[in-house]
């Protein structure tokens, strides 16, 4: 009799995976304060978003308020609101007499970021945010 177990009842990691985000304003060289992220999860492809909540970053362009995970989340979506951040940046420069950017902006007024997660694992993911355009990245 085999005491090794049943491959398909290996145990799973069941701790939730866990998400963490800041924002970099990589034409000011700056983090990009009081930008609200909202918080989005599902259990699989076909499955229903739920937003689970949000927060906004802080001076140095964190968002540490944002929700746990459900343990069965496969998927996860960030929603970046960047458009009133841009408009002010944008004003700001205009105050100071810096060459003027030639909209409002706010060219990207939201941005949303979906990608996979596994549990047990922590995902950064960084937004760069310029008027024009942004990047994302897993970061560390």
């Amino acid at each position: 009799m085999s005491t090794r177990p049943d491959p398909g009842s290996e145990p799973r990691d069941h701790t939730p995976a866990s998400v963490s985000t800041h924002i970099l304003d990589t034409s000011a060289g700056r983090p990009a304060p009081d930008v609200a992220v909202s918080l989005a999860a599902r259990g699989g492809p076909g499955a229903a978003w739920v937003t689970l909540g949000g927060a906004r970053t802080d001076a140095d362009g964190r968002c540490a308020g944002l929700p746990a995970l459900p343990a069965d989340t496969t998927h996860v979506r960030l929603d970046f609101t960047t458009g009133p951040y841009l408009t002010r940046r944008t004003q700001a420069e205009e105050r100071q007499d810096a060459p003027a950017l030639r909209d409002s902006g706010a060219f990207f007024p939201e941005v949303t970021v979906t990608f996979a997660v596994t549990p047990g694992e922590h995902f950064h993911v960084p937004l760069l945010l310029n008027p024009f355009g942004y990047s994302v990245y897993r970061g560390s």
